[in-house]
């Protein structure tokens, strides 16, 4: 049997640019950067960047994550989540690991372990 590329992660880097607006949920198997605004659900396997100017309204879920601009809503990252000083994030946060610079805004709840957290989503897909 052969296997599918579909579960394996890719070096790929994907871009939604300044000025795009994408509404609708987005999977990908890489990484992602975001400096335009998704109304939607993220997931990656790779690491996701919001830029200063993007913007998220949705859960995301991935690997590793740094957060220039602002996400509204659940936050769950396997590794390391990263909180630049622009960044403004509404909504609750689940990590292995959480840098926060100053200047940075969070509101909500923040839910970290001493061990890496497999990724939620994926666990549940499993199942």
């Amino acid at each position: 049997m052969s296997k599918t590329t579909a579960d394996q992660p890719s070096n790929a880097v994907n871009t939604i640019c300044e000025g795009t607006q994408i509404t609708g949920d987005i999977t990908t198997n890489g990484e992602i950067r975001i400096d335009g605004k998704l109304q939607g659900n993220l997931q990656a396997k790779g690491k996701v960047v919001v830029g200063p100017t993007g913007g998220v309204n949705g859960e995301i879920s991935c690997k590793n994550c740094d957060v220039q601009g602002q996400i509204e809503g659940k936050v769950e990252v396997s590794q390391l989540l990263s909180l630049k000083s622009s960044s403004k994030v509404s909504g609750d946060i689940i990590t292995h690991q959480l840098g926060i610079e100053p200047g940075a805004r969070f509101n909500g709840n923040c839910k970290m372990d001493g061990q890496q957290q497999p990724n939620l989503r994926e666990e549940a897909k499993r199942k």
